[in-house]
């Protein structure tokens, strides 16, 4: 398949005049940039990646390569590499021409490409390897090569660490679905998502591709043209999309709704024509036409060795890693690795002195502006007697703002939330995505705030949990990114609700807080507020704040309404003692009563009554918690409570009656690294193993006032 093989189709349609015009990007590149400086590009990318792959040292060939110059061990992965530094290379000149005000970015969803992107912000002086600052020198090239895949501080995969890097490579699945929230209300920005085939396979990618139907008439936003490194190999086998012929290839991508261009990456010249007829096609996001979208079957490992001592290594799953396991011993190995460096002519590519040649930086990008995160929206003044709809308004003004979305799955209306004043006419806000996927949702919001905009994730408690490993590797992501002094992204804020106290059987799984706790990652933070009031407050600060990953639970059925005087304290401290259920007395309290959540504070609050009412003389010290992490050891957990103050919540020596409405264990975990888990009897949800109904499900877990109101005599000492 070659630059001929395209697709008839319609001429550019008529966009926004906001949207920019892609095609005079991809003239001005044709007119200025030769073909030979692309494919210079491309052989330096191939060059460096094999480099840092195989090289100690004499990465500028000054002599002949030696066995002392090759890696006792190479390790990292090279499969993957051509077909990125292809795209890269072609890309080049669309960003260094593109239109004045507008932003291309690439997302890295094609696997283990660290060599590609290293390689790639060598050749655009961004790494710091050596020095003080960014440079070509022959001792960045050797540092660069030597240094995989520990180079310096940027290791050897995708990450942020990485200078340029928006997204972590290798968590399959979710690479398409966040390039679109990135283009959410940026008509100016381009995201180029690289898909590798074997990432196609997983859900999260296969929902992505329809799931943009969802978006349609809901702004105006930027595009995203998604590549498929159709190389025909996962890491350990032939991929499935392999299985398809030409015919069927475009049969599928163009029931997606996607206009395919089919290319093998054999000339730089047909590639070019294509992409410069996908850049007439593109538009907005939201527009109801078909997407073009590039499958690029260049095969795996492309210009990689094709045999080596009647070995076949092209075309096999050995090209994944390293094709060539042990030159350094191997003599016919060896004499392979020195003609696979020579074939890409490096002489050509770079001075003695380690900088690009001429030839090569034609073809570069202009260096991309630093990005600045957008700065805080003002606080929300949201205010009103309305109980859960509270929190509705809190959402709405946030959105009243600007830069602001909900993303939910279906499952706004059934979660109580009110997003149009006066009821509207039924249908969502174009602020508010709903869509039945809970990991597009996220990838969504990953997006949308890695770009520097604000978001909130509604969804059920139960079906939460379907997030789990997305979040683990948002939360990687972010931590390399802090690493890099970059901070000030918005915050990762969810919602959940509709909480299976009062839900069916199917529908119970608080377990998305109990992994995000044992992450033991300082950034999150999980609110247990106790009415739909306080939720409201707790969702103001969540949703004007920065570098947090927020986790609200709150009922959507909503009866009680508390006493506001500790709010301050409690949104501040993350908990407060209630003096309207605390019955002081001298000596200090003799049990500590705690609520952690609407439901456990509703049952916990009836049981105080219950034993003032049997035990008159018992002093009760009540505290509320807002912010579960608080528990925490205070050097894990930046919002712990100082060891006074947790002192003063809870007096040392007196028993601690916990009702939480998470799961006990992850609560349990806290305080145990505190060295305070064996006086606190605490009280959660845990599986029934059958159906039940609400009230039965509370007494089965403990939960219930009477058992709370058992539990807490039991622990109390007679007079």
């Amino acid at each position: 398949m070659t630059e001929t093989a395209l697709l008839p189709g319609p001429a550019a349609v008529a966009c926004p005049g906001d949207f920019p015009d892609w095609s005079q990007a991809a003239s001005h590149a044709a007119a200025r940039v030769p073909d030979a400086a692309v494919a210079a590009v491309w052989r330096a990318l191939n060059y460096l990646c094999t480099a840092q792959l195989y090289l100690n040292d004499n990465v500028l060939p000054a002599r002949p390569l030696r066995v002392e110059d090759v890696k006792e061990l190479p390790s990292g992965h090279w499969g993957v590499c051509p077909p990125v530094n292809w795209m890269l290379a072609h890309l080049g000149p669309i960003t260094a021409w593109r239109p004045p005000g507008s932003e291309v970015l690439v997302v890295h969803g094609a696997g283990h490409a660290g060599p590609s992107a290293l390689a790639h912000a060598y050749l655009t002086k961004t790494l710091t390897l050596t020095g003080n600052g960014p440079g070509w020198s022959a001792a960045d090239l050797r540092a660069l090569a030597a240094g995989f895949p520990r180079t310096r501080a940027y290791g050897g995969e995708i990450t942020p660490l990485i200078p340029g890097v928006r997204y972590t490579g290798g968590q399959l699945g979710p690479a398409l679905a966040v390039a679109q929230g990135m283009v959410l209300d940026a008509p100016h920005r381009l995201v180029v998502a690289l898909l590798g085939d074997g990432e196609l396979e997983t859900g999260a990618a296969a929902a992505a591709w329809t799931a943009r139907r969802a978006l349609l008439g809901s702004g105006l936003h930027g595009a995203v043209l998604p590549v498929v490194l159709a190389n025909g190999l996962r890491m350990g086998g032939p991929s499935i999309l392999s299985g398809l012929d030409e015919d069927e290839l475009r049969a599928y991508f163009t029931g997606l709704g996607y206009e395919p261009f089919l290319h093998d990456g054999s000339d730089v010249a047909g590639f070019r024509a294509v992409l410069a007829e996908v850049c007439a096609r593109l538009r907005p996001l939201g527009v109801a036409r078909p997407q073009p979208v590039i499958v690029l079957t260049m095969p795996k490992g492309s210009t990689g060795p094709e045999q080596v001592a009647g070995r076949q290594i092209a075309g096999t799953p050995a090209v994944h890693k390293t094709p060539l396991k042990d030159p350094a011993r191997d003599r016919e190995e060896f004499d392979a690795l020195a003609a696979w460096l020579a074939s890409y002519e490096p002489a050509e590519l770079f001075t003695d002195q380690g900088q690009p040649s001429d030839l090569v930086r034609q073809a570069l990008p202009h260096p991309a502006p630093r990005p600045r995160p957008a700065p805080p929206v003002e606080p929300l003044t949201v205010s009103g007697e309305e109980a859960w709809p509270l929190v509705s308004a809190v959402i709405r003004e946030r959105a009243a703002a600007g830069a602001f979305r909900l993303f939910s799955p279906d499952e706004a209306a059934s979660n109580r939330l009110r997003l149009n004043t006066n009821g509207g006419d039924g249908r969502m806000p174009a602020w508010a995505s709903e869509i039945l996927n809970e990991e597009i949702c996220h990838a969504w919001l990953q997006g949308y705030t890695e770009t520097g905009r604000d978001a909130l994730l509604a969804t059920y408690e139960a079906f939460a949990a379907v997030n789990t490993s997305l979040l683990v590797q948002h939360l990687k992501h972010r931590s390399t990114r802090t690493a890099t002094g970059i901070g000030g992204l918005p915050n990762i804020n969810y919602l959940i609700t509709s909480l299976g106290w009062r839900n069916t059987y199917t529908h119970q799984n608080p377990g998305l807080v109990s992994a995000m706790l044992e992450t033991e990652n300082p950034t999150v933070h999980v609110y247990t507020p106790a009415d739909a009031t306080r939720a409201a407050a707790t969702l103001t600060v969540m949703l004007t704040g920065r570098d947090r990953a927020n986790f609200l639970i709150a009922d959507k059925h909503h009866t009680l309404t508390f006493p506001p005087d500790t709010f301050r304290e409690e949104l501040t401290n993350g908990a407060a003692i209630w003096p309207h259920l605390s019955t002081p007395g001298p000596g200090g309290p003799d049990l500590v009563l705690a609520s952690a959540g609407d439901v456990a504070a509703r049952e916990l609050s009836a049981a105080a009554g219950q034993i003032a009412a049997a035990r008159p003389d018992a002093r009760i010290q009540y505290v509320h918690i807002n912010d579960l992490t608080v528990l925490g050891q205070p050097d894990t957990w930046p919002a712990a409570l100082p060891d006074g103050t947790f002192a003063y919540l809870f007096p040392a020596g007196v028993p601690v009656l916990l009702a939480t409405v998470t799961q006990a264990p992850a609560v349990r975990a806290l305080l145990a690294a505190r060295g305070e888990a064996a006086r606190v009897w605490v009280v959660g949800y845990r599986d029934p193993g059958r159906p039940l109904a609400s009230a039965e499900l509370l007494e089965l877990c403990g939960m219930s006032a009477s058992a709370l109101t058992a539990q807490a005599l039991s622990m109390l000492k007679e007079p």
